[in-house]
């Protein structure tokens, strides 16, 4: 079983960094007045509000900063600002003994799952597709909140990932199966093909999702990876929505689906709510999960932080 984080609690300390893109001042100053406002202390990195272009800093610069946040006892969360491009950048500057010697809650979604998911292979460590520092702001949903602080301060298992009413989860392929649940953004995996980093499916149920991309492009990516042979390793798949995602050539999200992943015969459920839309379900990456499309459950099977 996957090494847990300590559960989060109102009071807690959250250590902010920025892992990629630059984040306007202004946005990270909002997002840290309310995450006070809902009573957690703040530590701020030394590179949260540094930008150079499209990048934050420096690949060492962040991952120092992130390595910061591992080292210091108070804090109990790690909380990148956003995500955008570099994140995978900082991985060769890691310490992942540190970091499995001290785990924290790390959360966020977009290029932040390429570390969520490097944190679970070289560190056994759960992470938490879910909020950004971007999202602690008036217009977010309380679904996403309730959804995270109800994830990160549950103790017990098993306990169900669901959608807000009116979004019904899909079973596309039948099947029931039960395995570590890897992935999130479709985009962030194929950019590391290939690499030390590369996303491992073998036995996993992997979960993907995307924004602003044409459908030829999704296309083109889930081929990309199907002939890195990461369906075929798979146990089952979950697609999350496709955010912002024009048709092209007359093909649909929904068609690229149908026609591309459901002739590969594994269990597959689709419409998860996910990290780029409205709402965002949290999803416990490295977590024991049971996937049963015929239902349409999503059921974690082990609890994902400790007391």
């Amino acid at each position: 079983m996957a090494t847990k984080p300590q559960q989060l609690q109102r009071g807690d300390t959250v250590g902010i960094v920025t892992l990629g893109s630059p984040l306007a001042a202004n946005r990270i100053t909002e997002g840290i007045r309310m995450l006070q406002s809902m009573g957690f202390k703040v530590v701020v990195g030394d590179y949260v509000y540094s930008a150079n272009g499209f990048l934050a800093a420096t690949p060492r610069q962040m991952a120092s900063d992130l390595m910061k946040m591992f080292r210091n006892p108070e804090v109990k969360w790690i909380l990148p600002a956003r995500g955008g491009v570099g994140v995978e950048s900082i991985l060769p500057f890691l310490d992942f003994t540190v970091i499995k010697q001290n785990p924290k809650i790390v959360s966020g979604y977009s290029d932040i799952t390429i570390l969520l998911n490097v944190l679970f292979e070289y560190a056994d460590l759960i992470g938490f597709q879910s909020l950004l520092l971007l999202d602690f702001n008036p217009q977010t949903p309380s679904y996403n909140f309730n959804q995270f602080f109800t994830a990160t301060s549950t103790v017990t298992a098993p306990w169900q990932i669901t959608n807000p009413p009116g979004v019904p989860l899909i079973g596309a392929v039948p099947g029931n199966v039960t395995g570590p649940i890897v992935g999130g953004n479709l985009t962030s995996f194929v950019g590391t093909l290939g690499t030390s980093y590369e996303i491992n499916t073998e036995g996993r149920i992997l979960l993907l999702e995307e924004t602003h991309e044409p459908i030829n492009t999704v296309y083109r990516y889930l081929n990309h990876l199907a002939m890195a042979r990461k369906f075929e390793d798979c146990a089952g798949i979950i697609m999350g929505q496709c955010t912002n995602c024009e048709p092209a050539y007359g093909k649909s999200y929904a068609d690229v689906i149908n026609e591309f992943l459901v002739p590969l015969g594994k269990p597959l459920m689709t419409n998860l709510a996910t990290a780029h839309g409205h709402y965002k379900a949290t999803v416990p990456i490295g977590a024991s999960v049971k996937m049963d499309t015929v239902n349409r459950t999503l059921t974690v099977m082990e609890p994902v932080v400790k007391l």
